[in-house]
């Protein structure tokens, strides 16, 4: 093993020996290089002369670029678009996104997390602390209703296997009785990651505060059991919180609560601030010490080294620009308004008395989808049936459950939207399929 990983975890050790038990087999073998990288850092703030380090090209004193390109990017200096980010991120914006943390999340005051660092958006992110956390064979725990790239990221590459429980009990409120059952059973294994997305991606789901508050009880009984937890917060569509729910992440009360618990937040601008081919999302970490934490950003920052170097600076410079402008609050509130009245005429039109013989609907509070329960017809065979016959495309969960993205259809057309739903349930019954 290359002596900086193991400084690092010799030092993880002495420092919380449980996330050192957390990391993958791969996770403890990572380290920052002290390559040609560092080298141009130290060259940046000692160079006075000639800086002839990193591998771009300038002239007249700024990177060197097309004046095509340039003349579509009015506004943006080049050195602030054209060369290379760090590969933890553009400090500032990492610095702007923690205030943005502390703003949207009371429970974080006085908590200890790191810098938010820079991820490739959120897939990116969930990818990363895949590839810490997660080796074959390892139990990864979340809800029955989850979004299917997991599948990949946390299976299909690093062999790990997810173990669901019932999102809903029987009175439509998040089943803390059935996390609570599947999270004990690693008392054996000693280890265990947990994986919440909230708001829920397909069902729209956020918990409310009773629910939310048996969801932190059961983690620390866990780890009070002895399990090591690496708590994985997919908080995709974070702010989105329409009605009867917490209104903010789960992170803050995870964060400090006890050793064996590591809290993952992964978040960023993509959804929240509907930039989604931007791809700038956040990682970011909370633990009992600075050390420990610029431990874990060290082994994070070889890894983003190792596979993409360093996210795009353009879109990077783009959404600090957005965070650091006076419009910023004014223009997602007028969103978040929009969505929230989609979510609203969604509730009213499929509670019709008509509906009811053919579907019902899992509660929904918050984010971009509702999920819609078929009594009667198979999810696939009217997905396909909807899509050819009258050009609407929806998402088939599984047999009976179908994903519906109010997020993207307006709301004079939602009536319609459900409407052509009704019609191609009866037409598939009617054809006795």
């Amino acid at each position: 093993m290359n002596e900086l990983a193991q400084k690092l975890n010799d030092d993880l050790i002495k420092l919380n020996s449980n996330v050192y038990h957390l990391l993958s087999n791969l996770g403890k073998k990572l380290y920052y290089p002290k390559g040609i990288l560092s080298q141009s850092t130290e060259a940046s703030k000692k160079a006075t002369r000639f800086n002839a380090t990193i591998g771009i090209a300038t002239e007249n004193n700024v990177p060197m670029h097309f004046e095509h390109i340039q003349d579509t990017l009015q506004g943006y200096s080049p050195e602030y678009v054209y060369p290379y980010a760090p590969p933890c991120g553009i400090f500032e914006l990492r610095l702007e996104w923690k205030r943005k943390l502390l703003r949207d999340n009371p429970s974080l005051q006085d908590k200890n997390i790191g810098i938010p660092i820079t991820t490739n958006a959120l897939t990116h992110g969930l990818s990363l602390a895949a590839d810490l956390f997660v080796d074959e064979n390892d139990v990864i725990i979340l809800p029955d209703k989850y979004w299917g790239n997991y599948q990949t990221i946390f299976q299909v590459r690093r062999g790990g296997h997810l173990k669901t429980f019932k999102l809903f009990d029987e009175f439509e409120k998040f089943n803390v009785r059935a996390f609570r059952e599947c999270l004990m059973q690693q008392v054996d294994a000693g280890k265990a990651i947990v994986l919440l997305n909230f708001p829920n991606n397909p069902t729209g789901y956020t918990p409310d505060e009773d629910e939310a508050q048996g969801i932190i009880s059961v983690i620390l009984e866990a780890a009070e059991a002895g399990i090591n937890i690496a708590v994985i917060l997919d908080d995709a569509y974070f702010g989105l919180f329409y009605e009867g729910s917490v209104k903010e992440s789960l992170f803050g009360r995870l964060a400090g609560l006890h050793p064996k618990i590591l809290p993952i937040k992964v978040d960023g601008a993509t959804k929240e601030n509907y930039v989604w081919g931007l791809r700038v999302g956040f990682l970011t970490f909370a633990a009992e010490s600075l050390e420990l934490l610029e431990i874990l950003e060290q082994k994070t920052k070889g890894l983003i080294r190792g596979t993409i170097s360093s996210s795009s600076h353009l879109s990077q410079t783009i959404i600090l620009q957005s965070l650091q402008s006076s419009q910023f609050e004014i223009e997602k509130r007028q969103k978040y308004e929009v969505l929230k009245h989609r979510a609203k005429k969604v509730k009213k039109i499929i509670r019709h008395e008509k509906y009811k013989e053919v579907w019902s609907f899992y509660p929904f509070n918050s984010g971009y989808f509702m999920c819609l329960k078929l009594l009667k017809v198979d999810a696939e065979n009217l997905r396909l049936h909807l899509l050819d016959e009258y050009g609407l495309g929806t998402i088939a969960i599984n047999s009976t459950d179908l994903r519906i993205a109010f997020s993207c259809v307006e709301e004079k057309d939602l009536e319609e939207l459900f409407e052509l739903i009704y019609r191609g349930n009866n037409d598939l019954l009617t054809e006795g399929v």
